[in-house]
């Protein structure tokens, strides 16, 4: 299969790499100094299941010089799906398919109402990894995966064929019986973690361990869960729990991108995560008090990191 990688950080690099060291046609979409190294001296990436150097089958910042594939797995930030989705069309033939591995569950409309409902499949993925420098990515914890289907959950060959992909690449992948409520599960999890994290500030461990920010993150759960019912998705009953067994086996070390971002006066996920629990509660009148508080709380800094607000802090 022909893949293209837009945005080849923490994880779309990873999974770029594994895809290509299986045998897979693997290009990249990259920028600046990034794309520079990739360029010069490949990809390299430091993982717990083995370093490698993987060099791609095209590296560019232009996907006209790519053409047609039949996978894009989309690695950009969630703040940046939009304006990823315009710039791949030269690379969106009548057979491909759009993998997105962002965080939040809004990813699969935003891309279909700029590709198309045909080219665009609902995804997550799961990893702790990061970019050292340009050109060098470090996968630190977790056995990568990814979870995918089509956005109406019906059996396609083209998801049996990305699922076989991966698995000759050694990713752990799945197709769930409903992407929907997959990617609201992954939502409970990632809104406490990174919520809770970014306003304390500290790791996993931490705010764990205290009884007060816990409760918070275990409100934040079950109110996303609650919005998730309310815009009519379909959840087995399952989900809250998985997510909160989820935080409580996270390494007491750890932190999660949107906090690292926050905390590092980065452009953040804030909006797609927290504040998208806020603006969908209120679409359906379910009222989401913890998420709107650290909504609220984290609100300055992401504004003043996206430029939009002057201050002296």
């Amino acid at each position: 299969m022909r893949f293209a990688v837009f945005g080849a950080g923490g994880f779309g690099g990873y999974l770029g790499g594994r895809l290509s060291q299986a045998g897979e046609e693997v290009a990249i979409i990259a920028r600046g100094a990034h794309l520079a190294a990739i360029r010069d001296q490949g990809l390299r990436v430091d993982s717990i299941k083995g370093d490698f150097v993987f060099s791609p089958s095209v590296a560019t910042d232009n996907p006209a010089d790519v053409g047609a594939v039949d996978v894009v797995i989309l690695g950009v930030k969630a703040w940046q799906l939009t304006e990823a989705a315009e710039a791949m069309r030269p690379m969106i033939g009548p057979e491909t398919c759009v993998l997105p591995i962002q965080n939040g569950v809004e990813a699969p409309s935003q891309l279909s109402a700029v590709l198309g409902e045909e080219a665009v499949l609902g995804g997550l993925g799961g990893i702790v990894s990061y970019t050292v420098g340009p050109g060098h990515i470090r996968h630190a914890a977790v056995d990568p995966f990814v979870r995918f289907g089509e956005v109406d959950n019906h059996a396609s060959p083209r998801t049996e064929r990305l699922l076989q992909a991966f698995e000759r690449a050694g990713v752990k992948a799945d197709i769930p019986p409903n992407i929907q409520a997959a990617l609201w599960q992954k939502m409970m999890f990632i809104c406490a973690f990174s919520g809770v994290g970014a306003v304390t500030r500290a790791p996993a461990g931490v705010w764990r361990s205290l009884p007060e920010t816990w409760e918070m993150a275990r409100h934040i759960v079950y109110e996303t869960e609650s919005v998730a019912r309310a815009q009519g998705i379909v959840l087995t009953g399952d989900e809250a729990k998985t997510a909160i067994a989820q935080l409580e086996s996270v390494q007491s070390n750890a932190t999660v991108s949107m906090q690292r971002d926050i905390m590092e006066g980065r452009p953040s996920e804030l909006e797609v995560q927290n504040g998208a629990v806020v603006r969908l509660g209120r679409e359906v009148g379910v009222p989401t008090p913890v998420n709107t508080f650290i909504y609220y709380s984290l609100l300055p800094q992401e504004m003043k990191a996206r430029g939009q607000l002057e201050s002296p802090f």
